[in-house]
């Protein structure tokens, strides 16, 4: 099952800086539990807090990843592998099945079954749904973390923390996220949907210290001379 390059943006995104819509609070009943959240989260809110900052300092970040799909039933049945670049607003996206350069204002998508490229302008509602900086450090807003769990994973000791959406309507159920202790990196995240479905994500070869050029983030059509092009702007 292939995802939208906007369900992809997404999990990645919210997996590197830890972002994600902030959800409104609608009851007293959950006015309540914003008060235990704020009680008993301030561990975990501090380990997340440094891995955001440590985004927001860093000159750029350049990562491998596997975004594998899971079913209700826990079979893993659809894996895709990429690498993702980004400074700042920008971006680079790179999948077995497609590329995305956004430049901060203009999107390339080369769909490399079909070998064409899509140019758009995201509207600013677009923008603040691909825009890594438009979209961190919203986590803040929208969800309850539980005290955070010691656990091992890949012979790391990792920080486990359980993210659940104050919002009921909210798509994600909720969100595990595994952060190792030393580095306080995020190495591993899970999203459960409402039907149980999941999407894993393990993010490897961590480089918070990337230098990057901005045409890194800017589709080069010598590159692809024989691509056809789409210009929807």
């Amino acid at each position: 099952m292939k995802k939208s390059i906007f369900t992809i943006l997404t999990l990645l995104f919210f997996s590197v800086g830890l972002f994600a819509s902030a959800g409104l609070i609608a009851s007293v009943e959950l006015f309540t539990s914003v008060e235990l959240f704020t009680q008993n989260s301030a561990e975990s809110r501090k380990i997340i807090d440094k891995t955001y900052n440590d985004y927001i300092s860093s000159e750029g970040i350049k990562l491998s990843f596997v975004l594998t799909t899971i079913d209700s039933d826990g079979e893993e049945f659809d894996s895709q592998k990429g690498v993702a670049s980004i400074k700042a607003n920008k971006f680079h996206l790179e999948m077995n099945d497609m590329d995305v350069w956004f430049d901060g204002k203009t999107q390339w998508v080369l769909m490399k079954s079909i070998d064409e490229v899509n140019i758009s302008n995201p509207s600013e509602s677009e923008l603040a749904s691909i825009s890594p900086l438009a979209l961190l450090g919203m986590y803040k807003d929208g969800y309850l973390l539980k005290a955070p769990a010691s656990k091992t994973l890949n012979n790391k000791g990792v920080h486990l923390i359980e993210m659940t959406p104050i919002d009921a309507t909210k798509e994600f159920k909720s969100i595990n996220i595994y952060i190792e202790k030393v580095s306080g990196r995020l190495i591993q995240a899970f999203f459960t949907l409402k039907n149980n479905m999941q999407t894993k994500i393990d993010i490897t070869n961590y480089n918070d210290n990337y230098k990057f050029n901005d045409s890194d983030f800017i589709f080069d059509k010598s590159q692809y001379k024989d691509t056809e092009v789409i210009d929807l702007r």
